[in-house]
């Protein structure tokens, strides 16, 4: 009976929907409505979307297409309307352990416009941008794209959709930018809004963000917004959670706007609001009696203000659960307080105050559970147990506390185990070094889940105890220390412990002690292993793979040796992150070898991998960060490898022997990627889709053409902002198409065959840091166009066929410059005076010109060659630095490019990088000036290195040189000085290489701490110049002998400070029948003499004393010689014994 019943209510209900008109409806409403299958566009268009990424951890592996597993409705985060079949929900949310990667392709995703509910969160999205088309998907409540990294603006089509109640883009970092569209305001359902840490977010809030009467949640921290708080009262009046960020300003409109928010559970203000004071925060407590969060960050807040702050209260300080009163002025005071009138604080973030403990109180919180007193200096006394501040507590942070190791002391009186509630203990960037520590931590407690003591001094080795007791442990972090000894043998028993980190230590031994064939604990320890930058040796052993459930393992930096196969990873189907690097390591697999894991980082550089380009890195199809440089490759870069290299954020094939061309594939890449292939044998073509990365390095390879790379109007849009194609073999003039480029920091094209003039686009790259042309054959001046480069910090156009004057521009539009080099060209006129302009200046060059006049007396304005401890990495710290974000858009400090010139130092061309190089440069040498040497050069006491050589100078050298106490290298030569060389040359003790040669000086080379060890080469070609360390006497010092011995005079130069004498050297000499030892002799002040000791007649003597005979009024003193020697032979003196007087 029950079948016939079913089979009449189909039938009228297929009568009913013929009646409408539509056969297709039927199928769709019916028979889907029983059986609950997706419909067929929605689940292709889901495919389509799957292709568009890389699941490495498998989220997506029941997407598939066939009889068994085709209904979309089934598939892993696919939730459909029982109804219709329709597409519901897409929930991809990811975490640590799963997650997906790759450019997705959103406009996939517009065909499901049923959809309520869409999670993209914690997935890696690089170079995505939300569709515009986003605006079509009318019905959806829910969107969570927060921590995705998508990149571009926030479409304004969101404001479409007008049934979004929860709007989630937090997390972009630098990737989300511009303005929040106003149109969010037509969101009147909304009642969550998070666009938390998108730091690229600019602009003012927009004021129709006040008609979203639902919200309950809005979160702005982390974001650059700027002005007035646009908030009136009656705008968002069921606020119930505030965190707004430090730009942003309340007036006092805003503040009683504030104040009307009586539902506020949870306030956060971060930065100094100046028209927020303290009557302000009395009124807090008041307004807000149910407020359970609190944060006043960057606040200024002193004690005083926290006092006002709970005043008569009560109500307040106990519904408070959670307060971060973070990077303010708060002192000890402040924490004792709290600890009085907050009975329910659960949370305390006092980190970056003032707060200082000592043995008189030690503050305690009978609710507390987390506690954060990092950047404090609380080390004025041992520090107290942890039950001290609570017995509660789980969470201790006490990271840069200047703690050390009398802080953490363990006595006889000691509780052990005194709490058993702490599991996170943070001590890392203090100043420990003895192991006592570990000690203290097993003393207090054993139940920790996780202990951090990175960055302090810890010495030694790990205590065998601590493996023992520790055994509930998970996280052990000690890299960036200086522990000892071999790698302990207990981690292999602590079957808790998934992360250990070691990393930068001094650990030796083998790799082998970490694992115990017979230990149970393998298959359960050790998700995460970093042991790089050690000096672990061996071989890698192949019991390693017994740890099967590694997911991360850093080995990089170490002495291993030997080589590693198959069965070294044949069970680490877990692996994502792999790093070898800087080892001496050969990895040798079978050409059919398919790995068992899917890396998502690769790092093997300085590892061996053979000749051929390793055929199983086919098999990685979701590799981010990629590095075999140094490897020994020599083959070319197969098809295959490029398909799979759309994802990489860094592709590191630098320093092999690669060879052929690289094809233009119409991949769209990460756009914040770096791409490293220098030092290879590249040729051709530079491909278009590399314009899409930003640090792009092709150096010292064979490219040719540059035009099309640049030029195609094709090209994908381009986010370079870096681009080194330096030492290869580009021909041709430079594009005159650089308006493209608008993103370009550093550009260097030097040490190719460039010709023609610089064209005038190039000064378009008006955010342009470092631009080198050097050793090229451009012609004609410098186009005027690149006075807008005022952001120059590197210009080095030297060993080119420039001319014309030097622009005074240069002087008045590029006052940041550091490094200006124009040397080896036909620049003429005069050195513009503009140019001391150049505060900033370090390194001057425009030698070899065809300059002419003097040097501009106001050199002194070159305020960095007036300071003396301006070095390399100093220089490097303030180029690189000079942006927010720097590491996000450029990578990491390692990777970035740098300065790249040449300077012609002690004698030969060297590069900035050069060890021994102090990057404090003037070089006007080679040119045609004339005038004197400015006495106001005196001033540039931080100069390393001045060449003036090769030019008409004249006059005297001035005496205030002698100020440049941190010379190495001075260069006079062959100008047309005259006079002495002056005295105060003597004081420059640095000074290694000093050239005056071919000039007109005169007098005698003054005696000083070093002139006379210098090569002599410098001071020839100056006639009338004599003393050591040239051959030629002065005339003063020459000693005259008569044949007949019966007059022998001698003539010193004296000195002031003292008659004690130290010989430390001599040679003989026979003139005229007589046998004479030239000794050399050292004052007491430091500077060198010297005397000569006769021999004649079978006696030898010597002058009277170096005091007397200078006529200084010392004590006269004879230096005796003994009697007996034959003729044409010498003996040395002993100072002290009695002698003939031959005066």
């Amino acid at each position: 009976m029950s079948k016939y019943f079913l089979k009449i209510f189909y039938l009228l209900q297929f009568l009913l929907l013929l009646t409408s008109g539509s056969t297709h409806e039927f199928k769709n409403t019916t028979i889907e409505s029983v059986e609950s299958k997706c419909i067929e566009r929605e689940k292709q268009a889901l495919l389509k979307f799957k292709q568009s990424i890389v699941d490495d951890s498998y989220m997506l592996s029941t997407w598939k297409d066939n009889n068994k597993d085709g209904d979309c409705c089934k598939w892993k985060g696919i939730e459909c309307k029982k109804e219709t079949g329709h597409v519901k929900k897409l929930d991809l949310r990811g975490d640590d352990s799963q997650f997906l990667v790759g450019a997705i392709d959103f406009t996939s995703l517009i065909v499901l416009q049923n959809m309520e509910y869409l999670d993209l969160s914690s997935n890696d999205f690089p170079g995505s941008h939300i569709s515009e088309q986003i605006g079509s998907l009318t019905k959806l409540k829910y969107l969570n794209l927060s921590e995705s990294l998508p990149r571009g603006r926030i479409p304004y089509q969101i404001g479409k959709l007008l049934e979004l109640e929860y709007l989630d883009l937090s997390g972009m970092v630098y990737g989300t930018k511009g303005e929040i569209p106003s149109q969010l305001g037509n969101l009147t359902r909304l009642r969550y809004l998070n666009l938390r840490d998108n730091f690229n977010i600019v602009g003012e809030i927009p004021c129709r963000l006040g008609n979203l009467s639902q919200l309950q949640y809005l979160d702005l921290e982390g974001t650059s917004l700027t002005g007035v708080i646009p908030f009136q009262p009656g705008n968002l009046p069921v606020l119930q959670t505030l965190k707004l960020d430090v730009y942003l300003d309340l007036t006092n409109d805003n503040i009683k706007w504030l104040y009307t928010l009586s539902s506020l559970t949870s306030l956060s203000l971060r930065g100094m609001y100046l028209s927020f004071d303290s009557s302000h925060l009395q009124t807090i407590m008041k307004f807000f009696p149910n407020l359970r969060e609190l944060r006043l960050v960057e606040f200024g807040l002193i004690d005083n203000d926290v006092a006002s702050l709970f005043h008569s209260h009560s109500n307040f300080s106990n519904s408070l659960t959670i307060l971060d009163f973070s990077s303010n002025m708060l002192t000890s005071s402040a924490f004792q307080f709290l600890s009085n009138i907050s009975l329910n604080l659960q949370e305390l973030d006092l980190s970056e105050n003032n707060v200082v403990l000592s043995s008189h109180f030690y503050p305690n919180f009978p609710s507390l559970v987390i506690l954060d007193l990092s950047y404090n200096n609380i080390s004025s006394s041992q520090f107290p147990g942890i039950r001290s501040f609570s017995s509660k507590l789980q969470k201790l942070y006490l990271t840069s506390c200047m703690l050390t190791d009398k802080s953490f002391l363990v006595s006889s009186t000691s509780v052990v185990n005194s709490s058993s509630s702490l599991l996170i203990l943070d001590l890392s960037s203090n100043m420990l070094r003895s192991s006592e520590v570990f000690l203290w931590a097993f003393n207090f407690t054993t139940r920790l889940h996780s202990l951090d003591l990175v960055g302090n001094s810890l010495e030694g080795p790990i205590p065998d105890g601590f493996g023992k007791v520790m055994n509930s442990l998970e996280y052990l972090y000690l890299s960036y220390n200086n522990l000892q000894g071999d790698i302990p043998s207990f981690f292999s028993n602590m079957c808790t412990l998934h992360t250990l980190d070691l990393s930068n230590n001094n650990l030796s031994g083998e790799i082998s002690s970490l694992i115990n064939k017979n230990s149970e604990c393998n298959r359960n320890i050790f998700t995460n292993l970093d042991l790089s930058h050690n000096r672990i040796t061996g071989a890698l052993p192949e019991c390693i793979n017994l740890l099967s459930e590694l997911e991360y393992l850093n080995l990089e930096g170490n002495a291993l040796e030997g080589e590693i196969n198959e069965l070294h990873l044949t069970n680490f189907s877990k692996l994502q992150v792999l790093s070898l690097s800087y080892n001496s390591l050969s990895l040798k697999f079978p050409l059919s070898w398919v790995p068992p894991f899917k890396l998502t980082s690769l790092k093997l550089a300085s590892c061996k991998l053979g000749s051929s380009f390793p055929s199983w890195l086919q098999t990685q199809r979701y590799i981010v960060q990629l590095d075999i440089s140094d490897t020994g490759l020599n083959d070319g870069v197969p098809g295959w490898f490029w398909n799979n290299s759309h994802a990489m954020i860094l592709m590191n094939m630098s320093h092999n022997n690669l060879i052929g061309t690289i094809p233009d594939f119409p991949y769209k890449l990460y756009e914040s990627s770096g791409v490293f292939l220098n030092s290879n044998q590249f040729e051709g073509r530079v491909p278009s889709f590399l314009l899409q990365v930003s640090r792009l390095m092709l150096s010292e390879n064979k490219f040719s053409h540059l035009f099309s790379f640049l030029c195609d109007k094709n090209s994908p849009t381009t986010n370079l902002v870096t681009l080194d194609l330096s030492n290869n073999q580009i021909e041709g003039q430079l594009p005159n198409c650089w308006n493209s480029l608008s993103t370009l920091l550093f550009l260097d094209l030097s040490n190719n065959k460039l010709w023609g003039k610089i064209p005038q686009s190039i000064g378009t790259l008006d955010k342009l840091e470092a631009l080198v042309l050097r050793n090229n054959s451009l012609t004609g001046e410098l186009s005027s166009t690149l006075k807008n480069c005022r952001n120059l910090m590197l210009l080095d156009v030297g060993e080119n066929l420039l001319s014309g004057s030097i622009p005074s521009w240069i002087g008045e539009n590029m006052q940041q410059l550091i490094i200006l080099s124009m040397k080896g060209n036909h620049f003429s006129g005069n050195i513009p005076i503009h140019l001391c302009y150049l505060r900033h200046i370090q390194l001057l060059d425009v030698s070899r010109n065809n300059l002419s006049e003097g040097i501009p007396k106001c050199i002194e304005n070159f305020t960095s060659l007036s300071e003396k401890s301006i070095y390399t990495d100093e220089t490097e710290s303030q180029i690189y630095s000079t942006r927010e974000g720097f590491t996000y858009l450029y990578g990491s400090s390692f990777e970035h490019y740098v300065f790249n010139t040449a300077i012609f130092w002690k004698g030969m061309e060297r590069g900035f990088k050069h060890p021994e190089m102090r990057l404090n440069s003037i070089d006007l040498s080679s040119n045609n000036l004339t005038g004197e040497i400015p006495k106001k050069i005196g001033y540039l006491v931080g100069l390393v290195s001045l060449n003036l050589s090769r030019n008409n100078l004249s006059g005297k050298i001035p005496s205030e040189i002698g100020n440049l106490v941190s010379l190495d290298f001075l260069d006079l030569s062959r100008n047309r000085f005259i006079g002495k060389i002056p005295s105060t040359l003597s004081k420059i003790d640095r000074l290694e290489i000093l050239d005056l040669s071919n000039n007109s000086l005169s007098g005698r080379i003054p005696f000083g701490r070093q002139l006379q060890t210098l090569d002599p080469s410098g001071f020839e070609g100056n006639l009338d110049l004599c003393g050591e360390p040239l051959e030629k006497k002065c005339p003063k010092d020459a000693t005259t002998v008569n044949p007949q011995g019966s007059e022998i005079m001698s003539m010193w130069q004296g000195s002031k400070c003292g008659s004690k004498t130290r010989r430390y050297g001599s040679e003989n000499r026979v003139t005229g029948g007589l046998s004479y030892e030239y000794i050399r002799s050292q004052v007491s002040c430091g500077f060198e003499n010297s005397h000569e000791t006769v021999t004649h007649e079978g006696i030898s003597w010597e002058p009277k004393s170096l005091a007397n005979s200078a006529g200084n009024g010392l004590p006269e003193q004879t230096f005796p010689k003994s009697a007996g020697i034959s003729a044409g032979k010498s003996r040395a003196s002993s100072s002290g014994s009695v002698g003939r007087d031959i005066a």
